[in-house]
């Protein structure tokens, strides 16, 4: 169902919010009469960060002012023409407004098309059976929500109360006006004949009691209004410390929490929308309740009283600071943070965010942020307020950036779109850490004022650990510390600690994740896939998944100690695994044709029990990023019986000449794929289409793969001889009568220690052919032109 017609269904505070979307930048009108156009453009297609993308985003204006004309003039009848007449001034309105900044129409649009769908997804996972995690949070938001509310009613009451202290106060000091005069009336009775001071001075006595015993009573019921007052001010700010604790200490850390998984793999932070609607009502309370204390307190000196108002007023004036200090400060926010493996030299991006900042007016004078490489060590030392001398461990070019505010989203960012780390200055490894584990952070920082410069901020944030390489053979490595990191880091740790070792079921999750994002895939890691991982990554032989649950992976089994008889990590070997799977066999993966995760002597169990001829795909063991091919077939040396044969691993560089696909078709001894579907059927749909015939006397090369001694001979339709070059798509049967003498030495050299072919040292026909192509004409064909 179309978004806005969901919308248009929306009750209560989500209507509201939806509403509000609209005004004079984008009126709802054009949302309702060109819902359907709005909702088919490829809005999310267009990087808002790119300058480049502004004629995408133009072209997209043109179109929408083009599509409103339209509508415009197929209107007709009385109602009809009113409307064209007002379709028409949106076009011209939306056009004069974006025409020369077009990448705003798309960030408006994008926003509000993304506000509605939460506002719908909420409306609709509240009412669901199956939207018990939405549920609750949604009841943390009408919490949140009754509590502004609560909190407007309580600034309300206070705002009233400090008008009535005002006029009574004003009516006071009339008043006492009045017993000054009355009083120097009295003081010109001594100028007076005795007999006019006589009949003069009772009266004025009398007024002058009066208005002292009133002026004493009320000063005492303004004591007690000031102080009443005060005593609600300090409920007001005991609320908002409680609310701004669950939007900033929970709300925005759990969204930090969010950002830093993200970056393992994990789903997508979410947007701030309303994180920063909550902090602006809360900067825009705190304000409001700032100011009535500040006006307080200049009626407390306009007519000074004695008693404890003074101190309290100066108590509510240091919290009322506090509060707004930390509100601001915590909401100067890394939006898009760099990347956690920056490579120097190179260029890279990153944006900050003041959720307060248009709500504090902070845009009117535009603050500037600042970026800086720092280490570990002078992190911490940031975090203690120690003085770090403006110390950096790097430089960065083009690390200054000015705060943009846009009026239709109302955000205020800082987008640094073309940094680059030109140096980097290591400090001194602990034991056996190398390069690749010692962590950096991006310090940005800025200075504002606030309310005409009564209140001035120094704002820092931290960036998430960065893991500096020069050269991308570091990458795997790096991306290991980074993962460790951001799995596992506590929230509000010391920069940047980590802990030793993590339960074996945490790991899983961590690793099932990145997987998951690098292959882009929802198929992830079974609990068959883990067991194999764990079974290399703790030497043992259990197949018993309960067996692992409470065992425990320190960081030097993860990435710093080569596994058992090999000269890698278990993280460089799964990180090879997911490289591969990256590039060259997603669609194989999510088919689930690739078990992948099997040992040597798993294929050969599983094999045994097939026909000839049946296969699986598996990652090498022996190899980083590799897979084999397993299959199971006749044993050359022992008549009758059968064997699992094993292919050797495919790399990266392999499927660069030929895919996996295509080698599987070209092996027509491999019949069905693991546990008995034919190899076409699974298969057939990524092979490469067969090569167009000759033209102008060319006939293009083929290049296939062929495994010495399992090729099946095919006829040459044209000249009647068998080649092994020309295999056909469809399997053949295995001959079971096809002579193996060439077996009987387990040392040939077709053949490795363990038996498996070495396509390397014997007939890789694909990389022959490749080589062949390569060679000048004149070199191959002595010079002879065809």
């Amino acid at each position: 169902m179309a978004v806005w017609i969901q919308a248009q269904q929306l009750q209560g505070d989500a209507l509201h919010q939806m509403q509000s979307l609209y005004g004079q930048h984008f009126p709802i009108e054009v949302r309702h009469y060109l819902s359907h156009w709005i909702e088919s453009q490829l809005w999310d297609a267009i990087d808002l960060e790119n300058p480049q993308e502004e004629f995408k985003a133009k072209r997209l204006l043109d179109s929408l002012i083009q599509e409103l004309q339209n509508k415009a003039e197929h209107q007709v009848g009385e109602d009809g023409f009113l409307l064209k007449i007002k379709l028409g001034h949106y076009a011209n309105q939306l056009k004069s407004t974006y025409d020369r900044c077009p990448l705003e129409l798309v960030r408006c649009i994008k926003h509000i098309l993304y506000t509605e769908q939460r506002l719908v997804r909420e409306a609709t996972n509240s009412s669901s059976p199956v939207g018990g995690m939405l549920d609750s949070m949604s009841q943390k938001y009408q919490q949140i929500n009754q509590a502004f509310e609560e909190l407007r009613l309580l600034t309300q009451d206070t705002e009233n109360d400090l008008r009535k202290l005002q006029h009574n106060q004003e009516y006071f000091i009339i008043q006492y006006q009045e017993s000054l005069r009355i009083q120097a009336q009295l003081s010109s009775l001594a100028a007076l004949p005795p007999a006019d001071r006589q009949l003069r001075e009772p009266t004025l006595l009398s007024k002058r009691a009066t208005v002292e015993a009133w002026l004493t009573r009320e000063a005492n019921t303004l004591q007690k209004y000031r102080l009443d007052l005060a005593e609600k001010h300090q409920k007001t700010l005991q609320l908002l410390r409680k609310q701004q604790t669950i939007i900033l200490d929970d709300e925005l850390i759990q969204w930090k929490r969010r950002q830093q998984l993200a970056g393992n793999g994990g789903p997508p932070e979410g947007g701030l929308d309303i994180l920063q609607s909550w902090c602006e009502k809360l900067a825009e309370t705190i304000w409001q309740n700032r100011q009535q204390i500040r006006r307080a307190e200049h009626l407390r000196q306009q007519l000074p009283i004695p008693g404890p108002i003074e101190e309290l007023l100066n108590e509510l004036n240091s919290t009322i600071t506090d509060i707004i200090s930390a509100l601001v400060t915590s909401t100067f926010i890394i939006e898009k943070q760099p990347p956690q493996v920056l490579k120097t030299q190179t260029k890279f991006a990153a944006t900050v965010r003041l959720l307060v900042g248009g709500k504090l007016n902070v845009h009117m004078n535009p603050p500037q942020v600042k970026a800086t490489i720092i280490s570990e060590q002078q992190a911490k030392a940031l975090l203690k307020n120690e003085n770090t001398r403006n110390d950096s461990s790097g430089e960065i070019l083009n690390n200054n950036c000015v705060m943009e505010y846009h009026q239709t989203t109302g955000t205020l960012s800082a987008h640094f779109r073309n940094m680059s780390l030109k140096r980097i200055k290591r400090s001194d490894r602990r034991g056996a850490e190398s390069v690749t584990e010692e962590k950096f952070t991006i310090l940005f920082e800025s200075q504002f004022s606030v309310g005409s410069n009564e209140l001035v901020f120094q704002v820092k944030t931290l960036s998430l650990p960065v893991v500096v390489i020069v050269h991308g053979s570091q990458d795997n490595n790096a991306t290991a510390t980074v993962l460790w990191d951001n799995a596992f880091a506590e929230p509000g740790r010391v920069p940047f600690l980590v802990p030793d070792k993590v339960l074996w079921p945490q790991l899983c999750d961590a690793i099932n994740m990145k997987y998951k994002a690098e292959v882009q895939s929802n198929r992830g890691l079974s609990e068959e896939n883990l067991v194999f991982l764990a079974q290399k990554a703790f030497s043992s032989s259990s197949n018993n998944p309960d067996d692992y649950r409470s065992m425990t992976m320190t960081w030097s089994q993860f990435n710093r100690e080569s596994l058992p008889g090999r000269n890698f990590t278990f993280w460089q070997w799964f990180d090879g695994v997911m490289e591969l799977t990256k590039k060259h066999l997603k669609p194989h993966w999510n088919d689930g044709a690739i078990l992948g995760f099997v040992n040597k002597q798993q294929a050969q169990d599983m094999l045994m029990s097939k026909p000839n001829g049946t296969f699986l795909l598996r990652f090498s063991d022996s190899e980083i990023g590799g897979i084999t091919i397993a299959w199971v077939a006749e044993n050359p040396n022992k008549a009758g019986e059968r064997m699992v044969w094993n292919l050797m691993p495919y790399t990266t560089k392999d499927f660069s000449i030929r895919s996996l696909a295509d080698r599987i078709s070209d092996l027509n001894h491999l019949l069905f794929l693991y546990p008995d579907k034919p190899k076409d059927e699974v298969f057939s749909k990524y092979y490469t289409p067969p090569l167009s015939k000759a033209v102008d006397g060319y006939v293009k090369p083929q290049i296939k793969q062929v495994v010495p001694d399992f090729a099946t001979a095919n006829p040459d339709p044209t000249s009647g001889n068998p080649t092994y070059m020309d295999q056909g798509a469809s399997p053949a049967p295995v001959n079971h009568h096809h002579p193996y003498n060439m077996y009987q030495n387990i040392a040939d050299p077709i053949l490795d220690a363990e038996g498996e072919f070495d396509l390397d040292d014997t007939m890789d026909v694909a990389r022959h052919v490749e080589e062949l192509l390569r060679r000048p004409v004149e070199s191959q064909w002595g010079g002879q032109q065809s």
